[in-house]
């Protein structure tokens, strides 16, 4: 059985490379978080038009976005699940679905001046602490915690 099971789910045209680049990720990030229990991450590689529509969708938002997450369990910082929530049908748990737009990605990366990987791996680990419970929408304590973890694993990555 592998460790983690994260399977990406591409639009066309999007290469094997961020696919295969983006598990390492976020087994790192998992790993890095202490994430010591097989798991599901289920992740959905877009451009802006898809993600415009799921950010509709499941979020009433009209516009598109570099990220979502939609995480099954509503964990705190540092609070991981247990392999008593694992599926019993697969022995993983599923810690919920992220949603990534790479055109999003790669103009974020152009405007902040570093390369479209590092942008890419960032958008990854930062859903990665959402699905473990961190937020960012309060600009003090909360947003300063998820800040600190992902310099941390982007450090590592």
């Amino acid at each position: 059985m592998k460790r983690h099971y994260i399977p990406v789910t591409a639009v066309p045209g999007v290469s094997d490379g961020p696919t295969s680049f983006l598990r390492r990720v976020i087994r790192t990030a998992l790993g890095q978080q202490g994430v010591d229990v097989p798991c599901e991450v289920d992740v959905y590689v877009t451009g802006d038009a898809g993600i415009q529509e799921l950010n509709r969708e499941m979020r009433q938002v009209d516009r598109p976005t570099d990220v979502l997450s939609f995480p099954e369990f509503e964990l705190t910082p540092g609070e991981l699940p247990g392999q008593e929530d694992a599926d019993p049908g697969t022995g993983y748990v599923p810690l919920g679905d992220m949603a990534i737009s790479l055109e999003r990605a790669k103009a974020q990366a152009k405007e902040y001046g570093h390369s479209n990987r590092r942008e890419l791996a960032y958008l990854a680990v930062h859903s990665v602490l959402h699905l473990l419970g961190y937020d960012h929408m309060d600009e003090g304590e909360q947003k300063a915690r998820m800040r600190a973890r992902e310099e941390a694993i982007m450090a590592v990555l």
